[in-house]
C-alpha cells in the first residue's frame, strides 16, 4: 500500500543517516529508535513497542558495525591479545542487557527518556575525552613504548567494559564512548588501534544483543533488512563524507538531536 511505502521509505531514510552518522561520530541510534517507536506505538502497547523498536534498530545497524570491524582489521591484528582479553565480557554483557529488556519491557519503555538523555550526555563528553586519548596515546607514541598495565588496572578496566556492553545490549547508543575513555589507560596504542578495539568490541555487543533479540522476536524482519541495507549504503557514505565534513558538526546534529528526542519523551 502507497500508506506502507511511504513509511517504510522514512525509516529507511533514518537508517541511512544513522549509517552516516556512525561512520562519522556514531550516535545512529539516536535516529533508528525513535523513528521505529514512532512506527510501532500505534500498532502495539508502549512497552511491547519499545522492545520492537529496540530489537529492530539493533539489527538493522548491526551490519554496519560489522563492516567497521572488518575496515580495521590490520589494526585488530596488532593487538590481538587486548582484543581476546576484552571480547568474552563484551559479549555476556551484551547477552545479559537485550535479556534485560524482554525481562521487563515495561520497565525499558520507562526508562527510554533516560537513556536517550544518558546518550545525549555521553556525546557532550564526547570531545574533552577524545582529546584526553589522543593526548595520552601520543605520549605513549613518543616514550617509543607501551607500558603493561598492572593486573588491578587491568580487571578494572574488564569489569567496567561488561558494565558498558550490559548498558550497550540493553540500549546502545554512547557506548563506543565509554569504550574509549577505558582504553586510554590500557596502553593499546594509538588512536586508531583504539577505535579499532572499540569497534570490533561494540560489533561484539550488537552481535549478542541481536541474537538474544531474535529469539525473543523483537524484530520486524519486514522492516529490519530494508533499513539494514540502507544503513550500510549510509555507512559507506559517511565514510566518504568524513574526509570532507568536520565530525564536530556531525556531533553537534548528535548532541541537538539527543536532548530534543529526551524533552520530548519526558513531556509525552
Amino acid at each position: 500500500m502507497p500508506e506502507l511505502d511511504w513509511t517504510l521509505a522514512a525509516l529507511c531514510l533514518s537508517a541511512f543517516f544513522a549509517g552516516v552518522m556512525n561512520s562519522v561520530a556514531g550516535g545512529g541510534t539516536l535516529l533508528t529508535f525513535p523513528a521505529l517507536l514512532t512506527y510501532f506505538s500505534p500498532l502495539m502497547p508502549g512497552a511491547s513497542a519499545a522492545a520492537f523498536a529496540n530489537g529492530t534498530s539493533t539489527v538493522a545497524l548491526f551490519p554496519g558495525s560489522v563492516a567497521g570491524a572488518i575496515g580495521y582489521r590490520k589494526e585488530l591484528r596488532e593487538c590481538r591479545r587486548f582484543v581476546l582479553r576484552m571480547i568474552g565480557p563484551s559479549i555476556l554483557g551484551g547477552f545479559l542487557g537485550a535479556w534485560l529488556v524482554g525481562l521487563d519491557p515495561a520497565a525499558f519503555a520507562v526508562l527510554v527518556p533516560w537513556l536517550i538523555l544518558t546518550a545525549a550526555v555521553l556525546f557532550v563528553i564526547q570531545a574533552p575525552i577524545s582529546k584526553w586519548v589522543k593526548r595520552r596515546a601520543a605520549a605513549e607514541g613518543e616514550q617509543g613504548e607501551h607500558h603493561e598495565p598492572n593486573w588491578v588496572t587491568q580487571s578494572l578496566v574488564i569489569g567496567f567494559q561488561f558494565l558498558v556492553a550490559v548498558y550497550g545490549g540493553y540500549f546502545g547508543a554512547g557506548i563506543g564512548i565509554l569504550m574509549l575513555s577505558a582504553l586510554g589507560f590500557m596502553g593499546v596504542g594509538d588512536i586508531h588501534r583504539m577505535n579499532a578495539v572499540k569497534t570490533f568490541l561494540a560489533a561484539g555487543i550488537n552481535g549478542a544483543s541481536v541474537v538474544v533479540f531474535i529469539q525473543s522476536g523483537f524484530v520486524d524482519w519486514t522492516i529490519a533488512w530494508p533499513m539494514a541495507i540502507a544503513a550500510i549504503l549510509g555507512g559507506y557514505t559517511g565514510a566518504r563524507v568524513a574526509r570532507r565534513l568536520p565530525p564536530v558538526y556531525v556531533r553537534y546534529a548528535v548532541i541537538v538531536i539527543g536532548f530534543s528526542l529526551a524533552a520530548f519523551y519526558f513531556i509525552r
